[in-house]
């Protein structure tokens, strides 16, 4: 099989350069093309792969719910290479996960980074079944849903919700809570102030099919 080398690169991916508000607002504008049906043209995948093969320079971290319901390159429409995705059930960021994240930043040069929750999330919904009805569930998925539940605690201090109601309180507390963390995180906070990183917070319609970008 014949093999690349570094002469077939291209000089410039697509997204070098792109500025964090500019990654933004190709996200809504791909969130707009999904709900509309409106999908522009795009290469191949067989040209795009062959484009990406030596490099990669994503536009957009996507931190995001391994929900099936919930696929980042669909909700964006996203062709190969544009959005570096770290996903777990609930959308938390352990230690593996800000790795990642800071992978893309650091070494990728991404611009931006998404933290995407759903509308009726199933690790949430745990959460709130813990706190709720002192809930307790097999293998590592306890472990999992910890890292929720202080979200679950503040959005029923906050709101006095239950049920379906602190379910969807607490899906946006948690997505806060993780933004939070972010941007505080070391090696971000002089990006940010730089003007090269901008690090937001978004909800996922199930129903409607939009992304509501709740926290910039």
């Amino acid at each position: 099989m014949p093999q690349l080398d570094d002469r077939d690169a291209p000089e410039r991916l697509p997204h070098r350069g792109r500025t964090p508000d500019e990654a933004l607002a190709r996200l809504k504008k791909g969130n707009a093309d999904f709900l509309s049906d409106s999908v522009p043209p795009r290469p191949t995948d067989h040209d795009r792969r062959l484009e990406l093969a030596l490099a990669q320079s994503p536009f957009a971290i996507l931190v995001g719910c391994s929900d099936s319901r919930v696929s980042p390159a669909h909700l964006f429409d996203a062709e190969l290479g544009e959005l570096f995705i770290v996903r777990n059930a609930g959308n938390s960021v352990g230690e593996v996960g800000l790795g990642s994240i800071q992978f893309g930043v650091l070494e990728l040069g991404t611009p931006l980074v998404v933290v995407l929750g759903h509308q009726r999330c199933g690790a949430v919904e745990a959460a709130v079944r813990m706190v709720e009805e002192d809930c307790t569930f097999p293998g590592s998925i306890g472990r999992m849903v910890e890292p929720i539940v202080p979200s679950v605690l503040h959005a029923r201090k906050v709101t006095g919700a239950t049920g379906a109601e602190l379910v969807e309180a607490s899906v946006r507390e948690n997505v806060r809570r993780t933004v939070e963390r972010l941007r505080l995180s070391g090696p971000f906070v002089a990006l940010q102030a730089e003007g090269r990183l901008r690090i937001v917070g978004a909800e996922y319609s199930l129903d409607l099919g939009e992304v509501d970008f709740f926290l910039e």
